[in-house]
């Protein structure tokens, strides 16, 4: 996984600008939900980041347990400190090396960290071995194909290099089906993740999401000051909310 998450600093701007309103996190988690295979399910999180995913799958999916696995120590230091759940267990961790035992668990979930993972055809095969029978790994990134983040908006660049750094549909269906999964549904989403242009510019000011390195810093500053003008030209009796669209991809052990 890349390494610019043991940055502390990134850890740290993570959790405050990712967050997400409580509705639309429940809406997330009602539709993983909606693919657990079976109840009280064994949930994996696999580059758990600061925790906001699993502490909400344990709180919201009936009677799970949830292990985070992340492999950066710095942001499982955030998810013990932000998101402590008696049903959750934080550990260090690659996808192509989870430290749990063979058929222990019914879901994989992971979120935004798929285009981070060196080698996914491997990682796709360590699911397959944690899995039980017909259990379900649920993926949520942005394809290639459909790079459409209101970030691009502002920062440009940033499509260029996602763009390069995100799988396309068909690669990912292929890494899985290798492994030995099927497909069971590639679906979108989208929900809400701040209530205008304004509190978004908030969020963004501390560079919360790795994919800034890649900028420089009079890049960042240009594409803020334009995000900035158009948080200002919103008018405060109109204000609309900031709309995060993901691809969804779910695959069964067989």
């Amino acid at each position: 996984m890349n390494r610019v998450y043991d940055d502390e600093r990134l850890a740290g701007a993570y959790e405050r600008g990712n967050e997400m309103p409580e509705a639309s996190l429940r809406a997330w988690v009602e539709l993983i939900a909606s693919y657990v295979p079976r109840p009280s399910p064994a949930i994996v999180e696999i580059g758990a980041g600061t925790g906001m995913f699993s502490a909400a799958m344990a709180r919201w999916i009936g009677g799970s347990s949830v292990l985070a696995v992340d492999a950066s120590e710095p942001m499982l230091a955030e998810a013990r400190r932000h998101h402590p759940h008696p049903a959750v267990r934080y550990l260090s961790g690659a996808a192509e090396n989870v430290p749990a035992p063979s058929d222990a668990f019914d879901v994989a979930f992971l979120s935004r960290v798929i285009h981070h993972l060196p080698d996914r055809t491997r990682a796709a095969r360590e699911l397959a071995r944690i899995l039980r029978p017909g259990g379900v790994v649920i993926i949520r990134t942005t394809f290639r194909e459909r790079l459409d983040a209101v970030v691009y908006d502002y920062w440009p660049q940033l499509r260029s290099a996602d763009e390069l750094r995100f799988p396309g549909e068909a690669e990912l269906l292929a890494d899985f089906a290798t492994a030995g999964f099927a497909v069971q549904e590639v679906a979108s989403f989208a929900q809400p993740v701040t209530a205008s242009l304004r509190d978004y510019h908030s969020r963004l000011i501390h560079r919360p999401q790795s994919k800034f390195a890649s900028l420089t810093p009079e890049q960042f500053h240009e594409g803020l000051q334009r995000l900035a003008a158009a948080a200002r030209a919103e008018p405060v009796e109109q204000q609309v909310p900031v709309i995060e669209r993901y691809d969804v991809a779910v695959f069964c052990r067989r």
